[in-house]
């Protein structure tokens, strides 16, 4: 039996209160390496371009109030 098919026989078998919680902490663990791929995105200038687009959106006039 590999690691993937133990964990999710642990899984099954989690009460509901807990497996919400795994829910929980691995939708968070999601959303923090998001976070670091953006911030690293960022850093490195890949998305300087959506500045870009903004600047020259203003520019023409063709931004919309949030």
């Amino acid at each position: 039996m590999s690691k993937v098919e133990e964990i999710e026989a642990v899984i099954e078998s989690l009460s509901e209160e807990e497996y919400v919680r795994l829910r929980k902490w691995f939708s968070e663990k999601d959303w923090e390496k998001w976070d670091k791929q953006i911030a690293a995105d960022s850093e490195s200038g890949k998305l300087d371009f959506l500045i870009k687009e903004a600047l020259n959106e203003k520019a023409k006039g063709q931004l919309k109030e949030l």
